[in-house]
Order: structure tokens, then C-alpha cells, then sequence
């Protein structure tokens, strides 16, 4: 069996924990529990005829006061970066959390999930903020509490890291 280590990362209380709850046990919970350090979740998908084990490393949100531990991104084969719609500073601060994870694990394939699109009336994101995250990659609009794009952000993520020969199920 094929395991490969994708990290969560983002600002606090953007939804890392809960797209991944998602994902592996697809559950939600309004209940907001901040993760200390790092939560790691296990699950297999099928991808390209075959099957990997994604190992979600569920990191602590970053708050403007302290950094990513990098030691927790080293060996990362995927990230998939979580912004929240509804708060500006989450997506802004887009590009210093990439200088980050590049400077611990490298150039590695990413995603980038612009999460809460079930409060799409209360988002802080315009279009052309939209347009300007995607210039700089994949982005998918999800809601952990809908479930909405929770699927397809992972699955994108494992195809990218087969494309780019992190994967090889």
C-alpha cells in the first residue's frame, strides 16, 4: 500500500479540521475545537486503477503570532492550502504560508480550497480575488458542511502528485 503525507495548512479556523472530517469519517460539526500541534487521519482513494493512502496531516492554524512548524511539512508530498471565504486576511496571507511550506518541504503539488461556500451571501472574496488566487494554482470552492467540492478537492490533489510522480499506485 502506497501512503503519501499531504498537509493541511491555513489561518486558524478556516476549516482544515473539518474538510478533514469530511473526507475521512463525512461528518461536520458546528462544535470549533482548535487543533493543537497536528491531528493525522488516514484514507485510501482510488486513483488512476489503483488505490494510495493519503496520510492528512491536520496542522495547528497559523495566527499571525507563530509560524508553521516546519519540521511538520518536511517530507510533505502534497499540501492542500485552506482559505475561508469570509475573512479576507485568510487568503491574503496565501503566498507567506507558501513561502513557508516551500522553504520546509520543498516544491511540492498544492491545492487550494476556498472553503464556507454555503456562506457564499457573507464572503469577503471577490471575483477578482478569485481570478487572482487561480492564476497562482488550482482552486476549488468547498464547504465542509455541505460537503460540497470535499471530494473532488482531494482527489485533485491526488492526481496532481501522480502527474507530477509523487504517486505511483
Amino acid at each position: 500500500m502506497i501512503q503519501k503525507k499531504v498537509c493541511m495548512v491555513g489561518l486558524f479556523g478556516t476549516g482544515k479540521t473539518s474538510l478533514v472530517q469530511r473526507f475521512v469519517h463525512s461528518r461536520f460539526s458546528d462544535r470549533y475545537l482548535s487543533t493543537v500541534g497536528v491531528k493525522i487521519d488516514r484514507k485510501p482513494v482510488a486513483l488512476g486503477g489503483g488505490e494510495i493512502t493519503l496520510v492528512l496531516w491536520d496542522l495547528a492554524g497559523r495566527d499571525g503570532r507563530e509560524d508553521i512548524t516546519a519540521s511538520y511539512l518536511r517530507g510533505a508530498h502534497g499540501v492542500l492550502y485552506v482559505a475561508d471565504g469570509t475573512r479576507r486576511e485568510t487568503y491574503e496571507q496565501l503566498d507567506e504560508l507558501r513561502t513557508i511550506v516551500r522553504d520546509a518541504a520543498g516544491e511540492v503539488p498544492s491545492v487550494l480550497a476556498l472553503n464556507k461556500s454555503d456562506l457564499e451571501s457573507e464572503w469577503t472574496l471577490s471575483s477578482a480575488d478569485e481570478k487572482a488566487l487561480a492564476s497562482k494554482g488550482v482552486v476549488l470552492r468547498t464547504s465542509a458542511r455541505s460537503g460540497d467540492g470535499v471530494e473532488s478537492l482531494f482527489q485533485q490533489l491526488a492526481a496532481d502528485m501522480l502527474r507530477a510522480g509523487e504517486v505511483r499506485p
